[in-house]
């Protein structure tokens, strides 16, 4: 069966409605005789007579009021759905699905999209807690966020916060019997506390003094996969840890908790959100990237390469 012109359609569902051709025309913005032969074109086609034309009105025949009653109001919907998108654009609404891990989650996420949220209403956020690399596309995500990550050539990386620095630290009680490591490779001869990697193998612990760099595959007693346990774990004065130092700063300022290596610890780039550059952005999803957005510096902007990284652990590393 041939496909029929919805054009055709919707200007014989204007006339019938109006009753007129003057007045249809006027709403179509097209011209009467233009408007004439598309109904008569259409009729042709069905091979049925849908309007019947006098010189004071139009009207619909029988059968044109069977096919009005059928087709008009799927226009109207379709008119409806449309005007719905255009407020959609108007005022951000929907669902954003971002994967991340913890500590991104509480330190950087959350505080940043409290005011948003509870501004749009219709805004929901969805996050995914998790330490390993998903496939976003694939997994159907919005964004990702990983610290210090090569991210693909085709993603948008955007910085949602301040450089970041590793820290050391361990309870004082840990100190009053162990020595304090000068040097990273001292640790070799500590209680150390381990992180696991989504991969399965231990993250080792990778120092960076300004030209100098160590890797020390540390041993201890403990091992863990989230950066919650590894803090409450050294200040049970069970080993050394080793975290982004925004996990101990509360600790050693109140003297629970101390730091040490602070010379190995070179700053690095911080949390980036990343996303397809093909994706087209809803609303909700550029308010949300707004939101994160880190404005500091001229790595505020948008960009489709990857950021600098000190090492590929560093992805992984107290997400």
């Amino acid at each position: 069966m041939a496909r029929r012109n919805l054009n055709d359609l919707l200007s014989f569902v204007t006339v019938a409605r109006e009753g007129s051709f003057t007045r249809a025309a006027a709403i179509l913005g097209v011209t009467q005789s233009a408007l004439s032969q598309a109904i008569r074109g259409l009729e042709e086609q069905l091979e049925i007579r849908l309007l019947t034309r006098t010189t004071r009105s139009v009207s619909p025949t029988p059968a044109g009021e069977r096919l009005l009653n059928a087709i008009g109001s799927r226009f109207d919907e379709i008119e409806g759905e449309l005007d719905a998108l255009t407020e959609l654009r108007d005022k951000p609404a929907g669902t954003v699905r971002i994967t991340c891990g913890d500590h991104v989650l509480r330190t950087t996420l959350l505080p940043k999209l409290t005011p948003v949220l509870r501004r749009y209403p219709d805004v929901h956020v969805e996050f995914d807690v998790n330490y390993g690399f998903r496939d976003i596309v694939a997994d159907r995500f919005d964004a990702g966020v990983r610290l210090g990550e090569a991210i693909d050539k085709d993603m948008i990386a955007v910085p949602i916060g301040p450089q970041l620095r590793m820290a050391v630290a361990a309870s004082p009680d840990y100190f009053a019997s162990h020595p304090i490591p000068r040097k990273p490779r001292d640790l070799l001869d500590h209680i150390c506390i381990n992180m696991r990697q989504s991969g399965g193998g231990l993250y080792v612990w990778d120092f960076q003094k300004r030209n100098q760099q160590q890797n020390v595959r540390v041993e201890g007693q403990l091992i863990f996969n989230t950066s919650t346990h590894i803090v409450e774990a050294a200040l049970a004065g069970l080993g050394i840890a080793y975290l982004p130092q925004e996990e101990f700063e509360p600790h050693i300022a109140q003297g629970r908790l101390t730091n040490v290596l602070d010379e190995w610890c070179d700053p690095f780039p911080g949390y980036y959100l990343y996303y397809p550059s093909r994706r087209q952005p809803s609303p909700a999803f550029s308010l949300v990237v707004d939101a994160l957005r880190h404005i500091t510096g001229p790595d505020a902007s948008p960009r489709s390469t990857s950021p600098p990284t000190r090492g590929s652990q560093k992805a992984t590393k107290g997400k």
